[in-house]
């Protein structure tokens, strides 16, 4: 059994993705990291 460590640079809310994928299909721009992917410092 291996344990995830979660990376405190990524963004919590899109999971380090920068975007998240909606349900119809298609993607949509984290809004909170504006697509980076890291958190905001």
């Amino acid at each position: 059994m291996t344990v995830k460590t979660l990376d405190p640079t990524k963004c919590d809310y899109c999971s380090g993705n920068g975007y998240f994928q909606l349900l119809l299909g298609g993607s949509e721009t984290c809004s909170c990291c504006k697509g980076t992917g890291k958190k905001k410092e």
